[in-house]
């Protein structure tokens, strides 16, 4: 693995430091705020050593409550609400400065045969010939404040991202709520199921909340913006791979009241969709000082 990719392998394994109680550290990714990805997949992480190997998680349901400061660790208390005969519930608490930053319940069942279908991959471009992210960012550095673009433009990815529209996310114009992008892990990852399953909830957040935005053309990072996700669920419908090319479907059905509704569709190279998310994000401008 590479550097940065084993450093966000590390974050996301978290320390035991009592029963059901986890410490994560945090990163600095130039946020105004603890970026969530990293509390949703610390957060599964906790709840995920705490279940017998034998039960998978299948889905998990988020609020988050305060922002998070990415100076300073997090710590996971962990509440086993039950044990069935085929499911298993955990709830989870996120807390930093002694006040929960997020919470979520979590859900896990062994494997089991049933009936099975799923809707069709959308046929857009591979991921081959389309530019990254970061390599987008650093032709906008321009536009960025100084501690953004250290983050965005200077330091290495654990996660490369390439968005399959042509449009610049720095320079919107209103357009469909419709967005698409491939995303892995910069790296070879270990073939333990659950790490897979972390990064990929890491990464779910990304770009999710910004599709609300679209048909708005507001651009990322638009400083008169506050911007921040409400909740964030997630079902996990089969095992995959993060340090392969997964497509991250999107699409906003519905914006109001200071806030978007936003979803998303997972998908493996070969059509296989392997995870579904859902997110409600506030989006409200900024009241200008006199």
């Amino acid at each position: 693995m590479s550097r940065v990719l084993d450093e966000l392998v590390s974050l996301l394994s978290l320390e035991a430091i009592e029963e059901d109680l986890f410490r994560g550290k945090s990163q600095d990714l130039g946020f105004p705020q603890l970026y969530g990805g990293q509390v949703i997949g610390q957060a599964l992480s906790a709840v995920s050593q705490t279940v017998e190997a034998e039960r998978h998680v299948h889905s998990m349901h988020g609020y988050f409550l305060r922002p998070g400061d990415a100076q300073m660790p997090v710590l996971y208390q962990v509440d086993r609400v039950r044990d069935g005969g085929s499911f298993s519930t955990r709830r989870v608490t996120a807390i930093q400065k002694g006040k929960p930053i997020f919470f979520c319940s979590a859900s896990f069942q062994a494997d089991e045969p049933g009936f099975e279908h799923q809707l069709p991959m959308p046929d857009v471009p591979g991921p081959e010939n389309l530019r990254s992210e970061q390599d987008i960012a650093r032709e906008n550095a321009h536009r960025l404040s100084e501690r953004m673009r250290d983050k965005l433009v200077l330091n290495d990815k654990p996660i490369e991202i390439r968005p399959v529209s042509l449009d610049n996310p720095y320079d919107r114009k209103p357009s469909e709520p419709l967005q698409y992008l491939w995303f892995r892990a910069a790296g070879k990852l270990p073939d333990d199921p659950l790490i897979h399953k972390y990064l990929m909830a890491y990464a779910s957040d990304f770009n999710l909340l910004g599709t609300a935005l679209l048909p708005h053309g507001i651009p990322n990072f638009a400083r008169d913006m506050q911007i921040a996700s409400l909740d964030h669920s997630l079902w996990f419908h089969r095992n995959l791979r993060a340090d392969e090319w997964l497509l991250y479907a999107m699409d906003s059905p519905w914006s109001g009241n200071a806030r978007g509704f936003n979803r998303g569709s997972i998908f493996t190279r070969d059509g296989q969709l392997v995870a579904s998310s859902a997110q409600e994000g506030l989006i409200r401008r900024r009241e200008k000082r006199p």
